[in-house]
């Protein structure tokens, strides 16, 4: 009977490893050939209708996108709006969910149902674009900052965190001279730290994978982001790098080199903050 059950263990632990294999393998496969057909010559895809390793390598492609004046420039712009971005996400955030944990807070109830009301319901694309140009903030990064400041969700599971703070811990502080925003730097934040990292993680995907808002809200081609310049690269635009005609340009080796330096910095950026994120998913299971 015992000798039954562990072959059935061992079955099932061979399932679950192949399962999960070939998922691994799915995942990896497209990764894997964007990153060797960005280190391949144009001849290379005339010749060969696929191929995951190629006979030649080259940084032509790579060569070609640090030269050109458009792309650092939308790269340049992207970090400008990831991180102006993301800073303005978790400063609003968190300072919005910090007083709204507070029982003592007046039209505490009132605020609260409001922010679930903007989760749930919102006035559309076109109301929020005529607002956005009657702001003048049209052709600007504030545009695409504060029409999403704050997240909802978020900013309901920080509030969530922030309520389960021992009261005694916040009286012990004020007994100690501290004022309200000394206990919410010195003492609340670092207590969400995980949910924090969690949150930066994801607003700072969201702020460099912009694209819509940015070709919404932004006319001018300099201020674009990279996500925009990404688009008009693999769709062959002859106008991407602002007019050159080089034969490299219509290599998709360029637009996979792209689509590499893209990907790179959020890959980079993950690992640091892998320590918090599960901390972060299981934090914010807590109930309010």
């Amino acid at each position: 009977m015992k000798s039954r059950r562990l072959s059935e263990d061992k079955v099932f632990d061979i399932a679950v490893y192949a399962i999960v294999t070939i998922i691994t393998l799915t995942v990896l496969l497209p990764l894997i050939y964007v990153y060797m057909s960005s280190l391949a010559p144009r001849s290379e895809f005339i010749t060969r209708s696929f191929f995951l390793i190629p006979k030649e390598f080259t940084l032509d492609a790579y060569k070609y996108l640090l030269n050109s004046k458009e792309f650092i420039e939308a790269f340049t712009n992207s970090l400008v709006i990831t991180v102006g971005g993301t800073f303005i996400n978790m400063l609003f955030t968190t300072m919005m969910a910090y007083p709204l944990s507070k029982k003592w807070l007046p039209g505490r109830s009132k605020f609260n149902f409001l922010v679930m009301f903007t989760m749930l319901f919102s006035g559309g694309m076109i109301p929020l674009f005529l607002i956005v140009g009657q702001l003048g903030l049209m052709d600007s990064y504030g545009a695409l900052w504060l029409t999403s400041a704050i997240s909802p969700f978020y900013l309901i599971v920080m509030r969530s965190l922030f309520s389960n703070i021992p009261a005694e811990l916040e009286e012990a502080a004020k007994m100690d001279g501290c004022g309200e925003w000394r206990i919410f730097f010195r003492i609340a934040l670092p207590l969400v730290k995980p949910a924090m990292a969690t949150f930066t993680i994801f607003y700072l995907v969201a702020h460099w994978n912009s694209y819509f808002d940015a070709i919404l809200y932004i006319q001018d081609q300099s201020k674009m982001p990279l996500q925009v310049f990404l688009r008009r690269l693999l769709i062959l635009d002859e106008d991407v790098l602002a007019g050159e005609v080089d034969d490299i340009l219509f290599s998709p080796a360029v637009g996979m080199a792209a689509i590499v330096v893209t990907i790179t910095p959020l890959i980079i950026i993950f690992p640091f903050f892998q320590k918090y994120f599960n901390k972060g998913f299981l934090l914010g299971s807590v109930k309010d």
